[in-house]
């Protein structure tokens, strides 16, 4: 399903990254898109791909920082981007190659991980399965850029985990949808 859905999405989506491509080229300095280090299955790490939404410098310091929701590092591209998540489309190049599936818990930065990890019982658990664009926390709970809201995110993902199915899946995607098509959340 992932191989095909993916497939099938990057034809339709074309005329939108390369849209948003170049008006990220033109509008700030850096690359197009943004790649970071993620927590995929099973502890192992793979290269998230984004359009890039902040600054380029978002990071100089070296430091992983969590995105904060009025983040002052979005660019005026960015804050568009973010908001009708057309930012998360290149996603689905990691879909096609295996690294995540269409729903599955968000994946996290491995520093962020082993922070949650020492600090949030089982928080390990949601890596049994492959990570996802969206998720059923992301449709239950509001952004989260602290410990609290991980070990919230974390009741949704592991109840996700607990009632797996098709259904469900299906369910997320549809209300991803609804949140991208009408910008909210």
């Amino acid at each position: 399903f992932d191989i095909t859905a993916s497939s099938l999405l990057l034809l339709l989506t074309a005329p939108i990254l390369m849209v948003t491509a170049l008006l990220i080229k033109l509008t700030s300095p850096g690359p197009v898109f943004y790649r970071q280090e993620r927590v995929g299955q099973f502890g192992s790490t793979f290269q998230v791909l984004k359009f890039r939404s902040m600054r380029n410098d978002a990071e100089k310091d070296g430091t992983p920082q969590w995105a904060q929701k009025a983040d002052p590092r979005v660019t005026t591209v960015g804050r568009i981007i973010r908001s009708t998540r057309i930012d998360e489309i290149p996603q689905i190049f990691n879909v096609f190659r295996g690294d995540m599936s269409f729903v599955g818990p968000r994946p996290e930065r491995p520093e962020f991980v082993k922070v949650l990890t020492e600090q949030i019982p089982f928080y390990g658990q949601r890596h049994t399965i492959l990570p996802g664009i969206t998720g059923w926390a992301q449709i239950n709970h509001k952004y989260g850029d602290t410990v609290e809201d991980s070990f919230t995110k974390l009741e949704f993902d592991l109840f996700y985990l607990k009632h797996l199915s098709l259904s469900l899946d299906l369910y997320v995607i549809f209300h991803t949808a609804k949140v991208m098509l009408l910008s909210r959340g």
